[in-house]
């Protein structure tokens, strides 16, 4: 055998290689590195997709804190409010019941007054009949001195 002979059978034997290599095993080989690529880009989508839904959530999630910071802030300020009504309401009802109290001691006072004044008029009334029995060194009769006791009484 010639070189020449050599070099033509191993490039025909290389070309066949070629040939097999690119029909069959190539493909397979592209194929899955195409769909290696294909996942990568779809996780590298995703994980952008993701940060994107991640940073909308924390949007949100501040909204709502900030939302349920303006209630409590409402809620408080409203039960403040509340708790001064109540203080009010309360310090009316005592000025009331005071009012009411002091009001009933007046009348007890004007009533035990004239009480006294009744009972100061019978005890004047019988000292004068005694001053009177002493001046007159007599001795006055039962309906006199009821008559004369009367008299005094309507008299003060």
């Amino acid at each position: 055998m010639s070189i020449n002979g050599t070099l033509v059978a191993q490039a025909i034997v290389f070309a066949l290689l070629v040939l097999f290599t690119m029909k069959f095993v190539w493909p397979p080989i592209a194929a899955a590195l195409d769909e290696r690529a294909s996942k990568i880009a779809d996780g590298l989508s995703a994980a952008d997709k993701a940060k994107s839904e991640l940073s909308s959530a924390n949007k949100r999630i501040e909204a709502e804190i900030a939302k349920s910071r303006t209630e409590t802030a409402a809620r408080l300020a409203d039960a403040e409010r509340r708790g001064q009504a109540i203080v009010e309401e309360a310090k009316a009802k005592a000025t009331e019941e005071g009012n009411k109290i002091i009001a009933a001691a007046k009348v007890e006072a004007d009533q035990q007054t004239v009480r006294a004044r009744e009972a100061l008029r019978e005890q004047v009334a019988v000292l004068a009949v005694k001053g009177a029995e002493q001046i007159l060194h007599r001795e006055v009769t039962a309906s006199v001195h009821a008559d004369l006791l009367g008299r005094l009484k309507t008299e003060l």
